[in-house]
Parts: C-alpha cells; structure tokens; sequence
C-alpha cells in the first residue's frame, strides 16, 4: 500500500506523541491498542490495525520495568508493527507476521532507550546549571528538549520503514514460508498468555479471585457485548466497594497492621 504525504505526516505524529508518552505517560499513546489504532485511523486500515494492537497488548501486559530491568519498548513496537502491516498490504493475514516482527524490535528498541536517557542525564546537569543562575526558562527549555528526544526515539525508526517503501516491506514478508508464519503465530499466542499470566500472578488474591471467575465465565457468554461486560465489571466493582465499607471496621491487630475492611487499601497502606 502507497501513503500519501498526509499520511504520511500522520503517521510520523503518531510515532513522535508515542515516543512521548512512553515517558509522559499522560494520554497512553504509548500503549499498543491507542498508537496501533491511530495509525488505521490515519492509513485507513483500522480493522487490521485494531487486531494488531489488541493482541499486542495482552503481550505488553506482562512488561514491567523491576528495579534495573527495563522492559522491551512497546511505543516502537507498536509503531513499527503497524507501519509494516500497513504496507505490507495484506491487511489481518498479515496481523501475526507483523507480530513476529514487533518482539524483536521492541528488544531493539531498547538500546535507543539506553541512547536517549544518557543523553537526558547530561540534560539533567544542564537544567541544575540553569536553576543555580534563576534562569527558569532554560529550565523549561531543556525540559522540551528531553522530551522532544523521547519522540524522536520512536517517530526517526518509524520514518525510516516508511522510507523504505511498501515494495520492499512487502518481499520481505512474502519470504516468510507458511509453516514459519503459522509458528510466530502460535508462539505470538503463548506470549499472550505468559504475559496475561504475569499480570494475574502480580495482582491475585483470595478477594479478587471469585471476580476473576466471575468474569471468566461471563465472558464465554457470547450474547453479551463488550459494552454488557463493562456494565457488569463496574456494577461488580461498586459492590465490591459497599461491601468492603461496611466490613470490619477500623481495628489494629497485634502486629500494627489496620483492618479498615478493604483488602487492596490495606494491603497498599501496609506497604
């Protein structure tokens, strides 16, 4: 598929607020579902690109930055995925051969990352010169330029595919023989599930189990609609919210710790 300039300048946008957001973390332009789906938007393949994201963020649920390990770069993986599945003009049969590609530049991504946050660090003693002589405009200013940097970071990798034109991106995806595309796809499949695993594993506990049940069984229930489940999840939340108010009360037990009834607010305030 062939971008028109505008398209083209949208897509660069979209990468550039992504790379942004991976630091800001305001708006989550960053998050695979939001960047994958901006750039249908601004491509016109939304569907495939709204299955490309969806499923690469059941993969990113599991990345977490823990201590010094820095996760792989969903902003770049998100963006690149895309551009290729929007060039590579095969629409969803091309979602899991996007996918295969979007791990290892999300690995990759990572020594930009390293590249970038060196460079604020010599920032950061910039900005301290400036705050001893009371220039709070350099402050401002270099402030920008560290953020300009996080959205150069992804929009430079993503004009460069761009750059290299769908022709080529598409002979590139068409050497990958069958049984290799099918295997990415099923080996895409279980990173999902590890990932997804992870997540429950870090937030799983005796009170939020039976939701978990709860809503793993509505979900096989295919009369009810995305919408359906959202109602049902928020009605579960505000009960489990009215509940947890009236149970218990404010105690202290022998160790210190308070029981004012609610399981997460005690387990974070205990923390």
């Amino acid at each position: 598929m062939q971008l028109n300039f505008l398209q083209i300048v949208l897509v660069v946008g979209v990468s550039f607020l992504a790379g942004m957001e991976g630091i800001l973390d305001e708006f989550h332009f960053h998050q695979p579902i939001i960047a994958c789906t901006l750039i249908g938007l601004a491509t016109g393949n939304l569907l495939p690109c709204l299955i490309l994201g969806g499923k690469l963020e059941m993969i990113a649920l599991g990345w977490a930055n823990i201590g010094a390990a820095v996760a792989p770069d969903a902003a770049l993986a998100s963006v690149a995925s895309a551009i290729i599945l929007v060039l590579g003009g095969q629409g969803t049969a091309g979602v899991n051969s996007a996918i295969a590609i979007a791990i290892p530049l999300a690995v990759a991504g990572l020594l930009l990352t390293t590249v970038v946050r060196t460079l604020a660090t010599a920032i950061v003693h910039l900005m301290d010169r400036s705050a001893e002589e009371g220039n709070f405009r350099m402050i401002d200013i270099w402030q920008i330029v560290a953020i300009i940097m996080q959205g150069l970071r992804i929009a430079i990798p993503g004009a460069m595919i761009l750059a290299v034109g769908a022709d080529r991106v598409r002979a590139l995806l068409a050497l990958m023989p069958q049984w290799l595309t099918d295997g990415l796809g099923i080996g895409g499949g279980m990173v999902v599930a590890v990932g997804y695993a992870m997540v429950i594993n870090m937030m799983a506990t005796r009170e939020v189990w039976p939701f978990f049940a709860i809503g793993f069984v509505l979900a096989t229930v295919k009369e009810i609609t995305l919408i359906g489940l959202g109602a049902i999840g928020i009605s579960l939340a505000l009960i489990y919210l009215a509940l947890s108010k009236q149970g218990g009360g404010a105690s202290s037990n022998g160790g210190g710790a308070s029981n004012t009834g609610d399981p997460v607010g005690d387990i974070i305030d205990n923390y």
